[in-house]
């Protein structure tokens, strides 16, 4: 038995129903493919391109690169560690026939929190660091991706915001500690200087 049971909000329950009601078939197959891009192998595949491809440039291209890999790893333990302790019931478990095409997800325990979301959070976070150009086109894809984990009713929204942000909490916790130029790097440069 986990030792913490976290319910649904009401406004989690309310989003769960509206989705119910307007799920189709055709519309959860289409999310059901945008779903796939946010699972943890693709995001780790991505994440090794770019790690590989930064192998020829510069030293802060290689550590810009080895920070999104550790990010998204990282990224990946956490929520498997906290789905052992929080017991959270997914939506799509309380779905009675016809689902509408809503599919079962994952184990019926382990609906907190979402670790696709937890995963768009850091390797968006990070990549956007590195490219702050890309940062709308970026956010706007990873939002979307996480969005589909509540419309196919896989996690509550409460599950998915809280993912986002432990994710982007987590690549910026990491970022000072591996990356030059962060701020414990340019404090210690200034002590330096001063001396």
């Amino acid at each position: 038995m986990k030792p913490l049971h976290l319910p649904p909000t009401d406004f989690d329950i309310a989003v769960a129903r509206a989705v119910e009601r307007h799920a189709t078939p055709s519309r959860e197959g289409m999310v059901r493919v945008l779903t796939w891009l946010a699972d943890e192998r693709v995001l780790y595949a991505a994440s090794l391109m770019i790690w590989l491809g930064s192998r020829k440039g510069g030293r802060l291209q290689r550590r810009q690169a080895d920070h999104v890999i550790l990010s998204a790893m990282l990224a990946s333990i956490i929520p498997h560690l906290l789905k052992h302790v929080v017991n959270q019931e997914r939506p799509d478990r309380e779905v009675r026939p016809p689902r509408h095409g809503i599919p079962k997800s994952g184990r019926a325990q382990d609906a907190f929190p979402s670790g696709h979301a937890m995963h768009i959070g850091a390797v968006a976070s990070a990549i956007t660091w590195i490219k702050p150009k890309a940062g709308p086109w970026i956010w706007s894809a990873g939002l979307l991706l996480a969005g589909t984990r509540i419309f196919l009713l896989a996690h509550w929204t409460s599950d998915v915001l809280v993912g986002l942000l432990a994710g982007v909490g987590l690549e910026r916790a990491l970022r000072s500690s591996m990356v030059p130029g962060s701020r414990r790097v340019r404090s210690r440069r200034n002590r330096d200087v001063g001396r």
